[in-house]
Formats: C-alpha cells, structure tokens, sequence
C-alpha cells in the first residue's frame, strides 16, 4: 500500500458522504438527483463562462496588469 492510501480511502469517504446527501436531498430518487446535478453542473458553467467574459473584457480594457514574474 502506498503512502496515500489513508487520503484517497478519506477522499472516497467524503465523496460517498456527498452522494449520499444528494440522493437523500432528493428524496432518494435517483432521477430527481441526476437532474438537480445536471442543472446545478450547468449553472456553475454559465456563471464560469462569464466570469471569464468580464476577466477578459476588463483585461482588453487595461484594467489588470500582466504579471512579469
């Protein structure tokens, strides 16, 4: 076994806790929670796509200076 076997097996536990929730969140149907995913999972896309507009609108505009290192 490797070193990080304990973080993955601790990561698995969460990730299972978390599904857990989104299906008991739902009432247990497991259609209702795909959807909720699917829906939340396209929100979150919009919401980074316009981030990423205004980023780069304000960065044409002069607003943020490049990092030179």
């Amino acid at each position: 076994m490797s070193a990080s076997s304990p973080a993955n097996a601790e990561e698995d536990n969460g990730l299972e806790a978390a599904v857990d929730q989104a299906i008991a969140a739902c009432g247990g149907d497991m259609r209702s929670t795909i959807r909720a995913l699917i829906v939340a999972n396209q929100f979150l896309e919009d919401e980074a796509s316009e981030l990423m507009k205004a980023v780069s609108h304000a960065y044409t505009r002069g607003r943020f200076n490049t990092y030179s290192g």
